[in-house]
């Protein structure tokens, strides 16, 4: 008989090869000084064997131990001299907001139209972030789950391959270089800051769950991170080695979504999905712009702030880049706790205009 250790201990050595599938992935990247490589080329390398028919295995619970990092990593964004201008960041968010709507309306309107989906399917494939609830509500309706499921993982994929792309064009954002010096990747914190990262992140977690968060393991460590760095209580980092590896996990976990999809015989789900998603990174686009013209907001934060989906992705992304972390993760909070508080009233009244 298994015990839950013995069982963790197997899932974890069955995962090992698509870990290193991913790792080889990102080391290939980062050799070729492409932009984000451990998280690019995990991703690509990934979905390339899914594709071709690899089965490979999701980190599991892995994952909500990346969640749990990257949330900790992103509070430390919210440092005592982080400067808010408080009159751009609300012109900001009202902004994304009804870019959501956009997206939203032109979301469902795409795949009911033109994808030929029913409206429930439309409905919740369309929805522009919060895939984890979104799914959890598809189970309880008569949505076509692969449709939803592989809609919403296109979006990430094509949203985390547009980037190094569009921000240089919109953004004016010179991608830095990948670092080779050992001391960078040897760097760890002191066993002080290690300490108070740890606390933050058990501490986030446990009280994310208790108030109910969106993606709890996610942004409750990243407000016990944010109010210990903006208390100044520490000015710890997380070693480049272990975000390294956050992005490596958060490749793969996109990356696994497409083992057993054929593209024979989904071939019009992904390309219905490839084009809505290339529409939603327009809206996204025009939306940032709008900001820059009206609030001065810088176009290159803009745009991750508002990409649709993918809060931990994108989150990461910014905070890799150095651009504007607190700012896109402020934004991706508003956005899921919204859709989360108002999606089964939304669905219900989008249902019953479309029907």
């Amino acid at each position: 008989m298994n015990t839950p250790l013995t069982s963790r201990f197997i899932a974890l050595c069955r995962f090992l090869p698509t870990l290193g599938l991913g790792l080889a992935g990102g080391a290939i990247a980062f050799q070729l000084n492409l932009p984000l490589p451990w998280l690019l080329g995990a991703m690509i390398a990934t979905t390339i064997a899914s594709l071709g028919g690899a089965r490979l295995r999701s980190p599991g619970r892995g994952r909500k131990g990346v969640l749990v990092v990257i949330g900790v990593m992103l509070g430390s964004a919210f440092h005592q001299g982080l400067e808010i201008d408080v009159a751009a960041w609300s012109a900001s968010l009202a902004i994304m907001l009804l870019a959501t709507a956009v997206m939203m309306a032109f979301s469902v309107w795409f795949s009911r139209k033109i994808g030929g989906y029913s409206v429930e399917t439309s409905l919740y494939a369309g929805v522009p972030g919060g895939v984890s609830a979104v799914t959890l509500m598809a189970l309880e309706s008569g949505a076509d789950l692969r449709v939803v499921g592989m809609t919403h993982a296109v979006r990430i994929l094509i949203l985390l391959l547009a980037i190094p792309l569009a921000l240089p064009l919109f953004g004016h954002v010179s991608m830095p270089e990948n670092r080779t010096d050992i001391a960078h990747w040897l760097w760890l914190p002191g066993a002080m800051d290690t300490a108070w990262l740890v606390a933050a992140g058990l501490v986030g977690a446990w009280l994310g769950k208790r108030l109910r968060l969106p993606n709890a393991l996610l942004f409750g460590p990243a407000l016990a991170s944010a109010a210990l760095h903006l208390s100044g209580v520490s000015d710890a980092a997380v070693p480049p080695t272990l975000i390294a590896l956050a992005q490596v996990l958060i490749g793969v976990s996109v990356g696994v979504r497409f083992t057993g999809t054929s593209l024979a015989t989904v071939g019009h789900t992904l390309a219905m999905a490839v084009i809505q998603a290339l529409g939603l990174l327009v809206i996204a686009g025009l939306a940032a712009w709008g900001a820059q013209q009206l609030a001065g907001i810088s176009i290159a934060a803009a745009l991750l702030a508002y990409m649709p989906g993918g809060a931990p992705e994108l989150s990461l992304v910014a905070l890799s880049l150095g651009i504007d972390p607190a700012f896109v993760t402020a934004h991706h909070l508003l956005r899921i706790t919204l859709l989360v508080l108002c999606l089964p009233l939304l669905l219900k009244r989008l249902g019953q205009t479309v029907a």
